[in-house]
């Protein structure tokens, strides 16, 4: 499990991503690079990175569920995922 100082952090910059999309949308297209720097850095949306919702992990993360490989491996075996089913030939 990550440091809930991390993912407090991430969960802050999601927020503050959100906040300021309108503003810094509008400011690129009229190429107004200065205003641009004045904005806080997180609000950029590159400094984002995707962490698993239950654990904070940042590695293994799989886009399609929101979780990482772990933690879906223990899901899909428990069947907490619906649809889904391990597979045998």
């Amino acid at each position: 499990m990550a440091k809930k100082s991390v993912v407090a952090r991430e969960a802050k910059r999601r927020r503050m991503v959100a906040k300021y999309a309108d503003l810094r949308k509008k400011l690129k297209e009229e190429g107004n690079w200065e205003e641009l720097d004045k904005l806080p850095k997180n609000s950029c949306a590159v400094r984002l990175h995707n962490r698993c919702m239950l654990t904070g992990r940042p590695k293994g993360y799989m886009r399609r569920f929101g979780i990482n490989r772990i933690t879906f491996r223990k899901m899909a075996l428990e069947g907490k995922i619906p649809g889904l089913t391990k597979a045998s030939w």
